[in-house]
């Protein structure tokens, strides 16, 4: 009879009591009926020794990724370093059908948000949907150099 080295059970041990304990939802996507999601953005960022500006084009995007159901987007907040808000880009209700997506623009000449800039969404849903993608890109070609980076946003508040 061939003996099992004590590392080798340990091992085999430990996999198993993973696997006993691994949580099945979390390899499964989380279901809300509605957020408020912070989102950070950047209408510029400093480079260079003297910390010189860069100015960016921010589009604000957010994706409904749930097949079957709509969202509501009540409001879309844009704020400065500072929290004063600057603009609020939607007038009433929006509904994002299944799937679908809709984007808000800041322009690279708005210059007013800061390093600090961010957005706040708020959205619902009559059924429990999945969370829906709520990212910034912000992106410039100034001087024949191209910089792009994204920030997803967090959920700061669930219904």
């Amino acid at each position: 009879m061939k003996l099992i080295r004590p590392t080798v059970l340990v091992s085999i041990i430990l996999i198993a009591l993973l696997l006993t304990f691994a949580d099945p939802a979390a390899s499964t996507a989380k279901r809300v009926k509605g957020q408020t999601v912070y989102v950070p953005a950047y209408s510029h960022i400093y480079h260079g020794d003297r910390d010189t500006p860069l100015y960016l084009t921010v589009t604000l995007s957010i994706r409904n990724t749930d097949p079957t159901h709509p969202i509501t987007l009540l409001s879309v907040q844009y704020f400065d370093t500072d929290r004063k808000l600057l603009t609020s880009y939607l007038e009433g209700e929006k509904k994002l059908l299944p799937m679908g997506s809709v984007e808000f623009i800041v322009k690279e000449s708005d210059r007013k948000g800061g390093a600090g800039a961010n957005f706040l969404v708020r959205w619902i849903s009559e059924k429990e949907v999945a969370e829906p993608i709520v990212e910034s890109i912000m992106i410039s070609t100034a001087l024949q150099q191209g910089i792009s980076f994204s920030s997803r946003g967090q959920a700061i508040e669930e219904q």
